[in-house]
């Protein structure tokens, strides 16, 4: 167990890794440790969010990082890097609400990746808010000049007779539901795609989770970290599990699909595996029934997990250390889970840039802030 303390501050303990997987975890100490020191100074900082004309949020350029000499070198010209298999490819959906934590994503996939110009983000925003959507390109270019990125628009109306009230506005967002269709919408040449959410941190590179074998069975089309000792009665109602015929797609079963729960914020996609059985087409069937029966609460995770739990390539949990926003209800602070860390994931209704504004961080948010690209005026006050 390693404890970080500031000056007259709180202690923050962490359980310590096996050596053969301590560089991400001592980078996470460092990054922590670094931004417990700079709150107990005996400085005060008043600051003020910078913005744009049209009233935008203004943010500062990112530095620019490089390849390193072992990396494949890939051609230049945009179809042939794009369909590269030497290229990294990262989905996002981005719009206004999230574009900070998106920065600071993209941020953290780039400084800790070993061959940070040989990836490509693509970048899912609403259709309908088409000033929004080239802002939101113009923010991109600003703070990542450098970038190799594509924008795809999504249509509402894909989707929005098909989504159910759940037990969070935030949840029933049209955009919410893109990564359903993300192997419809981005480029037919690509292979794999890796999807984040946009309140991640990478501090691991992001080619060994793009690298994760699927295995040979053609009807494994994701991977992802799983968890097959949760509670999966939660993610369902008393409907769905007095109805046989629903049950019965999770069993005990060897021969059934274990319920094996899994977080879709942070996934690896054989998109050509996912196009050729439509899985789309199948997770809309499971929607057009929740609007029937209601036999889910939560969003777009239960059509995912009723088309895929338990039939995805394991990933180990330190890809993705979720539920650091709390529940979906009051978004109270969490630990890390035991073990390694790759990714923190901020999964939950507490955002870490929103309680660092409100000046109520959980001690996790200060992993979170050294990657916040948010341009602000400061004023420095001695106490």
């Amino acid at each position: 167990m390693c404890v970080l303390k500031a000056n007259n501050g709180p202690s923050l303990s962490l359980p310590l890794p096996p050596p053969s997987m301590s560089t991400p975890f001592l980078l996470l100490l460092l990054l922590l440790s670094t931004a417990i020191a700079a709150a107990a100074a005996t400085t005060t900082t008043t600051t003020t969010t910078t913005r744009t004309r049209s009233g935008r949020l203004r943010f500062k350029e990112a530095p620019q990082f490089y390849n390193s000499p072992g990396c494949p070198t890939v051609n230049e010209s945009t179809s042939s890097f794009e369909c590269s298999p030497d290229v990294v490819h990262v989905a996002m959906t981005l719009d206004s609400a999230y574009l900070r934590g998106s920065m600071a994503a993209i941020l953290s996939v780039l400084q800790h990746s070993s061959c940070p110009q040989n990836i490509q983000f693509h970048f899912i925003t609403p259709a309908a808010a088409t000033a929004t959507a080239a802002g939101l390109r113009s923010a991109i270019s600003h703070s990542f000049p450098y970038l190799r990125f594509s924008t795809y628009p999504f249509h509402a109306s894909t989707v929005l007779g098909l989504i159910s009230t759940s037990i969070r506005t935030a949840l029933d967002s049209p955009l919410n539901y893109a990564r359903n269709y993300l192997p419809r919408l981005l480029p037919p040449c690509l292979h794999r795609a890796v999807y984040l959410d946009s309140d991640v941190i990478l501090v691991d590179d992001i080619a060994s989770l793009s690298s994760t074998p699927l295995g040979p069975d053609p009807s494994t089309v994701l991977a992802a970290p799983e968890y097959c000792n949760a509670n999966f009665t939660s993610y369902f109602t008393p409907t769905f599990w007095s109805n046989p015929a629903l049950s019965l797609t999770f069993s005990s079963d060897r021969r059934a699909r274990r319920p094996c729960y899994f977080n879709t914020g942070v996934m690896v996609i054989d998109l050509h595996r996912w196009r050729r059985q439509d899985y789309t087409k199948r997770i809309e069937e499971w929607m057009e029934l929740q609007k029937r029966f209601r036999i889910y609460e939560l969003g777009s995770l239960p059509p995912f997990l009723l088309v895929f739990a338990g039939n995805i390539a394991p990933v180990d949990h330190r890809w993705n250390q979720h539920g650091l926003g709390g529940d979906n209800f009051r978004g109270l602070c969490r630990d890390l889970h035991p073990g390694p860390v790759s990714l923190l994931h901020w999964s939950g209704k507490g955002k870490p840039w929103a309680r660092l504004d409100a000046n109520r961080p959980c001690p996790l948010d200060a992993l979170w802030a050294p990657y916040d690209l948010l341009e602000t005026q400061s004023t420095a006050l001695d106490q």
